[in-house]
């Protein structure tokens, strides 16, 4: 795992970033290659500023740029650099990188879809002024060829826009008719089009009243209920693919004592392949040779790093640490735990995509009956009117403009944009569009430990307890040790003041510490074994200086801020609250005990996690999964609901439904309360929707409505569920 960082990287890396910089490219002006780097802890402008300027510098290397959306670099650079040398660099001055397989990732999209519901939008909202100043000439008392000649005008404007515009509804009516199902966009489609249809046939006829501003104004005022519902989706790639493409795409292949570089795919089982410090285990396998520790937080979630020898099985993603390993391929490539952990989150997904939103739900009783209920007008007035198809196909076209769904279309994107907006300034991004919906029946929170509830960084706890010599000399040789109790040990003494002692001969030993000479004497840091000391049940390294005791240098990991505000507003709106981690005990124990969360588990593993969520859920509980790492994707995806802080792993922000901006976990009390209110909003809003269709569609079955006054009608209700939505906004402010 990367060194751990400070609270902005670029910060600590900006002056190495600076020196690079003007080294320029020196490459050797060949073909380039595009390597892309996941960057999962940059979240400001001055860390891509690092990143670019910092890779800018190094020989070979042609262009570099930040994505700060999805934490990502590209680079272009000679054929013969290589990406783990960009991403161990990167590591080395504050930015943890990991190699993406650009193979293994679909382009990103621009914003086609939105981009085009704006175009439509604009078109209809233009036709829709335009042709209502026309129908004011005739409103005013026009007459005959006056008349008709508006009325044509506002044809040749009307139907080319409504062919262009409405074509997102008409497209999706036709899909649903052709496999013999209905769907909200049928009878908006047919009130559409009737208008529209009903306005020709009255104009070729001569007739007083044409409808092109009533079928303009239903396309716009649904184009623009879709957009919100639009913008309420963030457009993101499936968490399989980033999963896959984090999965290291070349490995070390040991041919007859010298190291081919080979694509994992190649590999079979049997092979050796070598992994040298810093970089990530590419298969699942044994080790033949060498010891070392490695990081395992990235699948298992264990803060501390363990030791690995020789008969250990390592799993691919896995990070060596501190020494050079030769492993015997067990599995590769699709058959590595990784990859089946890539499987699970796809099967996660689907089963939670299976949610059914409130607007569907009233969508399936809604269609049917509107279809229904215009063509009982038809018929009946056809009966009463002697046979009058010109006045029963108006009465029925009057009925469907006024029944038209486009109140309960904007019910739920107008409610759910003004709860997003009010969630986005206290820093939470929600990617899906029944995120708010799902939120608000939730019942259980499941939060994991490290980098969610705890900043993921071990922080000495005892530095108080030493004397300033041990301090000096713990300083000299944890500073040349990557693992992250020694940059602790470093970072904390460089606070006090306190000067590394010099010392000679350093040495580490791969997978238990690091040892050298001071003063004559052999000094050590590292386990409580090696040692010879006698271990504490704590986050703990141990110091021995000669032939003096061993000491113990203490840590705990801090509480993420906001943590504790976070689990008491859970518990306070009636939430049960459990910590389910793949840390030790002890270390699970004692973040709970912290907080108050008196159900907490131990040791899961990913299976595990995605299991205890499946027995919440079967048990009726909708449970409300908070993760940042590797291990919990299956898990955020199997929720009921789930969220991420930006911090997290680039697999588990994208399989979340909600992003925490922030670095603060208090925003989540208030995420809940806000999705309650949004749901009950939406609630008001089919209320709404109801008793306006109750009071509207007598009027219209009578026939005391045209289908101007019903386009107007349906207007009204639009623009009063819109402004009932806003009234989350205003208790926001």
């Amino acid at each position: 795992m990367a060194a751990p960082v400070s609270a902005c990287p670029a910060c600590d890396a900006a002056h190495f970033a600076e020196e690079t910089a003007g080294r320029g490219y020196a490459g050797d002006g060949g073909e380039a290659k595009r390597i892309m780097l996941s960057l999962p802890q940059v979240y400001c402008a001055a860390c891509i500023v690092g990143v670019e300027r910092g890779l800018a510098g190094l020989p070979g290397v042609r262009s570099a740029r930040v994505n700060l959306t999805l934490k990502r670099a590209t680079v272009e650079a000679d054929k013969d650099v290589e990406p783990e040398d960009l991403a161990s660099y990167l590591t080395g001055i504050g930015f943890e990188a990991y190699e993406l397989d650009a193979g293994a990732l679909s382009a990103t999209e621009t914003d086609k879809r939105g981009r085009d519901l704006m175009m439509r939008m604009g078109v209809a909202f233009f036709g829709m002024m335009n042709v209502m100043l026309l129908s004011v000439a005739v409103w005013s008392g026009a007459t005959e060829a006056t008349r008709d000649m508006f009325h044509w005008v506002s044809a040749a404007i009307a139907l080319p826009i409504v062919a262009f515009s409405a074509q997102p509804f008409i497209k999706s009516a036709w899909s649903a008719l052709r496999v013999g199902r209905l769907n909200m966009d049928v009878p908006i489609s047919l009130a559409i089009v009737l208008a529209a249809g009903m306005s020709v046939y009255e104009t070729m006829h001569s007739g007083q009243h044409a409808y092109f501003d009533a079928a303009l104004s239903l396309t716009f005022f649904l184009l623009a209920g879709r957009y919100l519902d639009h913008r309420t989706r963030a457009v993101a790639r499936s968490a399989a693919e980033e999963l896959a493409a984090l999965e290291v795409p070349r490995a070390h292949k040991v041919v007859e004592g010298q190291d081919i570089v080979v694509p994992v795919a190649e590999l079979s089982v049997g092979d050796v392949v070598r992994v040298t410090p810093g970089n990530r285990v590419p298969v699942d396998g044994m080790v033949e040779e060498g010891e070392s520790e490695v990081d395992r937080s990235l699948l298992t979630g264990e803060s501390l790093p363990v030791f690995a020898g020789p008969g250990e099985m390592l799993n691919a993603g896995e990070v060596n640490l501190t020494g050079p390993l030769m492993i015997r391929v067990a599995a590769a490539g699709k058959d590595t735990a990784l990859h089946r952990m890539a499987d699970l989150v796809a099967i996660a997904e689907t089963a939670r995509n299976k949610y059914t939103s409130l607007a569907d739900k009233a969508a399936a009783l809604y269609a049917p009956a509107v279809h229904l209920l215009a063509l009982g007008a038809f018929i009946a007035w056809l009966f009463i009117s002697g046979g009058d198809v010109r006045l029963s196909i108006n009465i029925a076209v009057a009925v469907l403009i006024i029944t038209c769904p486009c109140a309960l279309g904007l019910a739920v994107p107008a409610v759910t944009t003004a709860a997003s907006g009010r969630l986005f300034k206290k820093g939470m991004l929600l990617k899906s569009a029944t995120a708010m919906e799902r939120l608000a029946e939730v019942d259980h929170v499941v939060f994991d430990k490290t980098g969610t509830l705890t900043e993921g960084d071990p922080k000495l706890d005892n530095l108080g307890d030493h004397d300033p010599a041990d301090l000096a000399i713990a300083a000299a040789l944890a500073q040349g040790s990557s693992h992250p109790l020694a940059q602790a040990i470093s970072r904390a003494v460089a606070g006090a003041k306190v000067l590394p002692a010099v010392v000679s001969d350093v040495r580490e030993k791969p997978g238990f510490g690091i040892e050298a000479r001071h003063a004559g004497e052999v000094v050590r840091l590292g386990r409580a074994e090696w040692l010879g000391a006698k271990g504490i049940d704590r986050t703990a390294t141990y110091l021995k200086i000669g032939k003096r005791p061993a000491v113990a240098f203490t840590f705990n990991d801090a509480l993420r801020e906001g943590a504790a505000e976070a689990v008491a507003a859970m518990k306070a709106q009636g939430c049960k609250v459990t910590l389910i981690s793949g840390d030790a005990p002890a270390a699970v124990q004692d973040v709970a005990f912290r907080l108050g969360i008196e159900d907490y588990r131990a040791g899961m593993l990913p299976e595990g996690k995605l299991a205890a969520l499946d027995a919440l859920s079967a048990e009726g509980a909708k449970v409300l999964m908070v993760g940042d790492g590797l291990n919990d994707t299956a898990a955020l995806a199997a929720a009921h609901v789930s969220i991420s802080p930006a911090s997290a792993l680039e697999a588990a922000r994208v399989v979340s439904d909600i992003v925490l901006l922030g670095k603060t976990l208090e925003p989540l009390g208030d995420a809940l309360s806000t999705s309650r209110k949004a749901t009950l909003r939406i609630k008001e809003n089919f209320a709404i929707s109801a008793a306006y269709n109750v009071v509207a569609i007598p009027i219209a079955l009578l026939g005391f409505a045209t289908p101007l006054a019903a386009a107007l009608a349906m207007s009204l209700s639009s623009i009063t569920v819109s402004l009932n939505a806003l009234r989350l906004k205003a208790r926001a402010r």
